[in-house]
């Protein structure tokens, strides 16, 4: 009876073991990503330079809003509070006050575990990707949010949350590289330095979705 006991313990240790558990993605991470609303509002793909350190993402878009095209070009300092819309093509740009705050790419502790699936295949190494997804509570309960990520390496694969205006947003990442390979796309280029920040009275960024809708 011992044995048993000793055996099931065991064999309950090494199933918590194996439970996923929230995490953070790499601080330094580059790629693609693509966001869409239910409301099919917005439809954007935009490539990214990620930087947890240094709070800095640079992200080159292009899409449709409200029936719309549009390309845009920001690079945003969060420890500076200042976001530049940068027009390379004309060598211009403009300095804004920016009032996000920086959320690094994580698992929030308090998320729960959805499920353990695997993207493609797992008839035969190489043919799949082994993701965890999780879900929980937006802050000041504004509505629900679904996380998916790599199981080795956090590397985030899909985000999902509601807003009252658009529905769900889809955010969806790939081509995800870890590091950045020209870090120098993360500094206001030279034409940019010298630019004085100006107050607008357009509503300015709040949050991440607001950077695809809010320019328009």
């Amino acid at each position: 009876m011992k044995v048993l006991a000793i055996l099931l313990c065991s064999l309950a240790s090494v199933c918590l073991a194996q439970l996923p558990k929230p995490c953070t993605s790499p601080p330094l991470l580059s790629g693609a990503l693509m966001v869409s609303t239910q409301n099919e509002k917005l439809w954007a793909y935009a490539k990214y330079l990620y930087d947890a350190m240094g709070q800095r993402i640079r992200l080159k878009e292009l899409g449709t809003y409200q029936n719309k095209s549009f390309t845009y070009d920001a690079l945003l300092l969060y420890r500076q509070a200042v976001m530049y819309e940068i027009d390379e093509k004309n060598h211009s740009c403009k300095k804004k006050p920016l009032k996000a705050e920086f959320h690094p790419m994580e698992i929030p502790k308090n998320a729960t575990l959805l499920g353990q699936a695997v993207v493609g295949s797992s008839s035969a190494p190489g043919q799949g990707l082994l993701v965890n997804t999780w879900w929980g509570d937006l802050p000041k309960n504004a509505g629900k949010y679904m996380s998916t990520v790599t199981e080795f390496g956090c590397i985030p694969v899909s985000t999902s949350y509601q807003t009252a205006e658009y529905g769900w947003v889809v955010t969806s990442l790939f081509n995800n590289i870890i590091g950045i390979s020209d870090p120098g796309e993360l500094n206001p280029p030279p034409y940019c330095q010298q630019e004085e920040l100006k107050d607008h009275t357009k509503e300015e960024p709040t949050d991440f979705f607001s950077f695809f809708t809010n320019k328009h």
